[in-house]
């Protein structure tokens, strides 16, 4: 089969043949339609994640897939052949990603059906993104009424958070430089949202709308410890990079995204998306061949997602 592949990291991705993988007890065969680029697949490519977990070469990189089962393992209930489905990779191990014309995917966490009026290429981008964003949010606590400023607000977790913090009722404050990007941000929600020049005086901007600081911070991009300084006493804060620090006498909430792909997670998104409630932002669209270009046009610095077609 035809997929991306790493023969060492940190390396270059590349178009090259490897061979076609078939689904262990518990796991699923897909026939891969559509993937996307994360920043977790960035992390991987530059070698961030050596030592932190297992790498297996020619590494195949690629974290989300939507696509047709081709094969079920023995053990799996639920999926059969023909089945259009979508999810993250969550193998314990690198190197059997989605960026591949077939991948074995466990069967028990990280897949779900793909329901109808939801394109491919949408639900080829919606499951890590999508999860994180669903999950960080959780962190946060009830949100309707509240004040909750998202930085990182043009990535494909943040816009998928705004939209999700918004449609829960939250007073949005979601961070982005003028121009194309905040154009991009408002036009996420109908909601109310107030947007911010990352590029100045973060403080002084959010101190302007939330005088009292705000309920909770989703924090994705920039200085974790500025925002955090930002949350009122009380808040919570909840972190993509780590958890923040705080001092005791705040008594703020703080914790890690660590985002699990359940299949309730992965079908209640897409079932938002397939009625109109979400958006999949993808913005620029790139066949399996063009993968190297649609790395280098990731860490470029892009607005919503980049959705790899597989042909």
């Amino acid at each position: 089969m035809r997929a991306v592949t790493l023969p060492q990291v940190p390396g270059t991705p590349e178009l090259a043949e490897a061979e076609k993988p078939r689904p262990e007890a518990g796991e699923v065969l897909v026939k891969v339609a559509a993937s996307s680029v994360n920043g977790f697949d960035l992390g991987t490519v530059a070698g961030y994640l050596q030592g932190v977990m297992e790498h297996r070469f020619p590494l195949i990189p690629g974290k989300d897939f939507a696509g047709t089962v081709e094969a079920v393992g023995e053990g799996v209930e639920g999926f059969a052949v023909g089945d259009a489905v979508f999810g993250v990779v969550t193998k314990a191990h690198l190197g059997t990603g989605s960026m591949a014309q077939y991948v074995a995917v466990p069967a028990a966490i990280g897949i779900a059906h793909q329901p109808e009026g939801v394109s491919v290429r949408d639900a080829g981008a919606l499951g890590l993104a999508g999860t994180a964003a669903f999950d960080g949010l959780a962190l946060l606590g009830p949100l309707e009424g509240r004040t909750v400023l998202i930085s990182g607000a043009t990535g494909g977790v943040g816009a998928i958070a705004v939209q999700l913090a918004a449609a829960r009722g939250a007073r949005v404050i979601a961070t982005a430089k003028p121009g194309s990007e905040s154009s991009f941000v408002s036009a996420l929600t109908d909601a109310e949202l107030t947007v911010v020049d990352y590029t100045q005086d973060v403080t002084a901007q959010v101190r302007a709308v939330a005088p009292d600081g705000v309920d909770a911070v989703l924090h994705l991009a920039g200085d974790v410890a500025e925002l955090t300084a930002l949350a009122c006493d009380g808040g919570a804060v909840a972190s993509a990079l780590g958890v923040p620090e705080s001092p005791e006498d705040r008594k703020l909430q703080t914790a890690m995204i660590q985002s699990k792909p359940t299949a309730d997670t992965l079908s209640t998104l897409a079932g938002q998306v397939a009625s109109g409630a979400l958006k999949v932002s993808v913005n620029s669209e790139f066949d399996l061949e063009q993968a190297p270009e649609a790395f280098a046009a990731f860490g470029g610095g892009t607005v919503g997602k980049i959705a790899i077609t597989v042909a």
